[in-house]
């Protein structure tokens, strides 16, 4: 049986330098889908979808958010939790400077530029995640831990109520 093709893209050369396996899935990408249309392409719980988010803080350095696909970024925690005013979501256009992938496809693996990583603590709970792999339509299968490792990612309590 002939293994299915997918891109090559700068998370998944990051995640084969670091040694980390995943799955590969290709699913049909539709504007403004989101996580629940991910999770309906691949017939998962839309909790173990993880979107990457690209923010900014005061000062407007950038970072990167992981959060579960059913659940809101808690932006005040978040702020106070990293010693800033304000945290919020980079217009896309920055979002796709900063981290060299297009809104939709944004992963946090082999970005463009350096940044910090936070994550839901929640996360750390589930044994494997759906991310981004960096193109629309394109979503890795991960295990959890050796995706936060990789990306030094700081568990904090962000979620509310998608």
């Amino acid at each position: 049986m002939a293994k299915e093709k997918h891109p090559v893209t700068q998370a998944v050369r990051a995640l084969r330098a670091a040694a980390i396996a995943f799955t590969p899935h290709c699913y049909d990408y539709v504007s403004g889908g989101g996580t629940a249309q991910v999770a309906a392409a691949l017939g998962v719980d839309e909790h173990l979808v993880v979107k990457t988010l690209i923010m900014e803080d005061a000062d407007a350095r950038p970072l990167v958010v992981l959060m579960h696909g059913d659940c809101q970024v808690a932006t005040q925690h978040l702020a106070r939790a990293i010693g800033t005013k304000r945290v919020r979501p980079c217009a896309p256009e920055v979002a796709d400077r900063h981290s060299g992938y297009r809104v939709g496809g944004t992963s946090p693996f082999g970005t463009r530029h350096p940044m910090p990583v936070y994550c839901e603590r929640g996360i750390l709970e589930l044994p494997r995640i759906y991310i981004n792999g960096g193109k629309r339509g394109f979503i890795l299968e991960v295990e959890t831990r050796a995706a936060l490792q990789l990306l030094q990612a700081q568990p904090l309590d962000l979620a509310v109520a998608g």
